[in-house]
């Protein structure tokens, strides 16, 4: 068999072209994970937030609500993506990027009161009355506080987050476990090496990237509103307190999901929550914190099983 010269070089220059391109890979697939939920049928929307602002949410499907919302850093697309195109078979799935993250922006105080608030105007404006929610790691955060209005929450489901049920000495074991003086110095990375230690300790198995990678990931979902984003981590220790006034009995029915290998709030943060809002809770083996990106097909099965 001749290899024939040709085809070497356009080897080498796809190579080349990579190489060259390779700052722009994240921005490609998150292109390409566009294009696959307009294909599905899915929407984009922005809506001009009372406080000023604007904030982005995509909706797809018909039959039952259902409010997807995304974790600290992530979108509705990295963090859901999976989830959307094989739930919204089944129901109407509603998933926004949170303020200060992905495309969304206010001008509102950063703290949960006002993310949760830019949640209920998305709902307003769809005319939806009463929804189910699931929400992972800061997503559960705005899911319980949603859940604080039972009226308009049907169903909710919460992922790695534990409520009102952490207290200073876990955020400083947490500080100790992944070598940083304060929690927003773990979730607002400065660098694409930062980055790649908040990756260790969301997933079980670390994502090997190349530097590029590393750094266009930064660019793309770390360096916008950076202080924002640390307001949100700092103003947390306020709305954790505040939420843990609503009386949990007079909270919907619930349901959480955790990893056992959870890194950011540890299972046993997730058997505490369980046991104070009277919840069942699924513990999915060899799982970090980043729930919905490393068990899509396993949350989707829950997901539809609970609310269905």
């Amino acid at each position: 068999m001749t290899f024939r010269p040709y085809l070497l070089r356009y080897a080498i220059i796809a190579m080349l072209t990579l190489i060259i391109s390779g700052c722009e890979l994240v921005d490609w697939k998150a292109k390409h994970d566009k294009d696959a939920l307009s294909d599905a049928g899915y929407q984009e929307h922005f809506l001009p937030l009372k406080e000023g602002g604007t904030i982005k949410y995509w909706v797809g499907g018909s039959g039952e609500p259902l409010l997807l919302l995304h974790g600290f850093g992530g979108t509705a697309i990295s963090t859901w993506k999976n989830e959307m195109l094989a739930l919204n078979q089944h129901y109407q799935i509603i998933a926004p990027d949170l303020p200060w993250f992905g495309d969304s922006y206010s001008e509102g105080t950063p703290n949960l009161t006002t993310q949760t608030e830019a949640v209920w105007q998305i709902l307003d404006a769809l005319d939806i009355e009463q929804v189910n929610v699931a929400g992972i790691s800061y997503g559960g955060f705005v899911t319980y506080n949603m859940m604080t209005k039972p009226e308009r929450v049907k169903k909710g489901v919460i992922i790695a987050s534990p409520g009102p049920l952490f207290s200073d000495d876990d955020l400083a074991d947490l500080c100790v476990r992944a070598g940083v003086d304060q929690p927003e110095n773990l979730f607002v990375p400065e660098n694409q090496q930062e980055v790649r230690r908040l990756f260790e300790h969301v997933f079980v198995e670390p994502k090997k990237m190349p530097d590029f990678v590393a750094e266009q990931i930064y660019d793309s979902y770390f360096s916008p509103y950076k202080n924002e984003k640390r307001l949100l981590i700092q103003s947390l220790n306020v709305d954790r307190d505040r939420i843990s006034h609503y009386p949990p009995a007079q909270l919907p029915p619930s349901l959480l999901i955790w990893g056992d290998s959870d890194q950011i709030f540890p299972l046993k943060n997730g058997i505490s929550l369980s046991q104070y809002m009277n919840s069942a809770i699924i513990v999915i083996p060899n799982t970090g914190h980043g729930v919905t990106n490393e068990q899509p097909e396993t949350v989707t099965k829950l997901l539809k099983s609970y609310i269905g």
